[in-house]
């Protein structure tokens, strides 16, 4: 289970970064929404790091899930991905005017910790690489 959760995790994380980098960088420059200023470009730069910054990290996120799961279940890599998530939503509630983002994160955050927990509830689990059937 803790392996289909970080995929689930990272996956999501992927998404909702390329959907905001789509809906609010590039829908709204082919529609010429804004007009051009300081503004516009603190906006766009603003939007199009927190988009791009998602789509890595959950693309590294799903790149480590599918060749170390393992190493996901190392603290480090919990209070990097923890500290992730934390700050992408300090971020979309202090700066993005719409909650989307806020939600798209918080539901990030809650996967990511349902992936640790999942991992935490016992050795012998579906995903433990030597099975449950195989002798100690």
């Amino acid at each position: 289970m803790h392996r289909v959760l970080a995929y689930l995790a990272f996956t999501w994380l992927t998404l909702a970064g390329t959907l905001h980098f789509a809906v609010d960088v590039v829908a709204q420059y082919a529609r010429g929404k804004r007009v051009p200023g300081a503004e516009t470009t603190l906006y766009y730069g603003l939007n199009t790091a927190y988009a791009l910054g998602q789509v890595l990290f959950g693309l590294v996120g799903l790149l480590v899930a599918r060749r170390a799961i393992g190493l996901l279940s190392e603290w480090p890599a919990r209070l990097v991905c923890g500290a992730a998530a934390i700050g992408w939503f300090a971020v979309a509630l202090t700066f993005i005017e719409y909650p989307q983002a806020s939600f798209m994160t918080g539901a990030f955050g809650v996967l990511l910790f349902a992936a640790v927990m999942a991992h935490g509830a016992g050795t012998n689990r579906a995903d433990d690489v030597r099975g449950s059937s195989a002798p100690e």
